[in-house]
């Protein structure tokens, strides 16, 4: 029961966004009764994306806080070793599995209905819907919609992921926040024709990768991960076409599976597409607006986004149940204990194109003695605290049961 202290039945907040950082806020202020709205721009909650992992005491102590730790457990991928190939697919490296996937590895999507499920009769979800105008008040968030009716609110948390429209509503043009790490990605689902069984193989070339992964077991399917180089290119984001003629141009003539993997390319149906790049605001909070996950600290990958997500979720409702909905106090503290924290789990994401797409045969070859070194028996116990340490580097207050 929820003590009458901390009780935040209240107070009603609007999430936006239905990823992962706006459910597991949901989840947070659901135990301590508070009333919330959860509005999607996607008609229904989306599957699928990219394996996420955790690792550390701190993401441990968060997840069993919110009751979902078990069963995150009963639903990872079980992702065995990975290996970098040459262009005849022999192994060059092999990567044991918790260097690359953590204490537990979880599709993004699965993640998502697991804390669905667990809100969905406490939380009001708005599907096919989105945010136009937000009015924030000496009384509330005045907000109107695409397609609902107007409503106000006491607290509005953007946790619409990078490319954050509420960001964009209330502290300015993306351009101001976004930077650039000189590579883009893209992932896909293919046929698993190497049959790959819960193990995955990376290929480099000098400035672009490819990377297979089979990560739940069904012989038939596999999921590409393509990373390359380049200068600042525009493109529109909502156009997969020409994502798929750029990427097309790119990966021309790639060895290993690259022409079997473009050849998939033009199928697919569910194709990410984006720059690898970081947000960094000069604050999280303005007024009754606060932003969470990678709307406010994201980057693309490398980063351990989820991880930091669900960390921001878990901080932001207990700093709002020990003020008593306080607002101000709340997003201060919120604001104090998550930004030094996020940038250093932002600092390893740098790392993230230069390790799949080094830019020279020099660097690859670097790069393979450096994992081949690190993959060793005397020195995986000590990668793996490197691994850990920005995913621990905070200090979680005794929040209220």
């Amino acid at each position: 029961m929820t003590n009458r202290t901390h009780d935040l039945s209240h107070l009603t907040v609007l999430i936006c966004g239905a990823s992962i950082a706006g459910p597991a806020l949901a989840l947070n202020l659901a135990r301590y009764g508070a009333r919330v709205t959860v509005v999607e721009k996607a008609p229904a909650l989306r599957g699928g994306g990219f394996a996420v992992d955790f690792r550390g005491h701190v993401h441990r102590t968060v997840l069993t806080s919110m009751g979902i730790w078990d069963e995150i457990h009963a639903h990872q991928t079980h992702m065995g070793r990975q290996s970098v190939v040459d262009a005849d697919g022999h192994a060059r490296v092999d990567l044991p599995a918790e260097m690359m996937s953590g204490d537990v590895e979880i599709f993004r999507g699965e993640l998502a209905r697991i804390m669905y499920e667990r809100t969905k009769d406490r939380v009001e979800y708005v599907f096919g819907d989105s945010i136009a105008t937000l009015t924030d008040t000496p009384h509330g968030v005045d907000v109107t919609f695409e397609n609902s009716p107007s409503r106000r609110f006491d607290l509005v948390i953007g946790a619409d992921g990078l490319h954050s429209h509420t960001r964009g509503l209330v502290f300015g043009d993306e351009s101001r926040y976004l930077r650039f790490f000189d590579h883009y990605v893209a992932g896909f689902e293919v046929p698993n024709d190497l049959g790959l069984d819960r193990t995955g193989r990376v290929y480099s070339e000098p400035g672009r990768a490819i990377a297979l992964g089979n990560y739940d077991g069904d012989p038939d399917r596999a999921g590409a991960l393509l990373v390359f180089r380049s200068e600042r290119l525009s493109y529109d984001r909502r156009d997969i076409a020409a994502q798929k003629r750029i990427l097309a141009e790119r990966f021309a003539g790639m060895g290993w599976e690259g022409p079997r993997v473009l050849k998939a390319l033009e199928a697919a149906d569910d194709l990410y597409f984006d720059a690898i790049a970081q947000i960094h605001v000069d604050r999280l909070t303005k007024g009754r607006v606060a932003l969470l996950g990678d709307a406010g600290y994201g980057a693309t990958m490398g980063g351990m986004g989820t991880g930091v997500a669900i960390v921001g979720a878990y901080v932001l409702a207990g700093e709002l149940a020990l003020a008593g909905g306080d607002h101000r106090t709340a997003f201060a503290a919120y604001e104090s204990r998550i930004r030094d924290f996020a940038k250093g789990c932002q600092k390893t994401s740098g790392n993230a194109g230069p390790f799949f797409a080094p830019a020279t045969e020099r660097l690859i070859r670097s790069r393979d003695r450096m994992y081949r070194l690190l993959a060793s028996r005397p020195l995986a116990a000590f990668f793996k605290r490197i691994t850990e340490k920005s995913a621990t580097a905070i200090k979680l207050p005794e929040y209220p049961v």
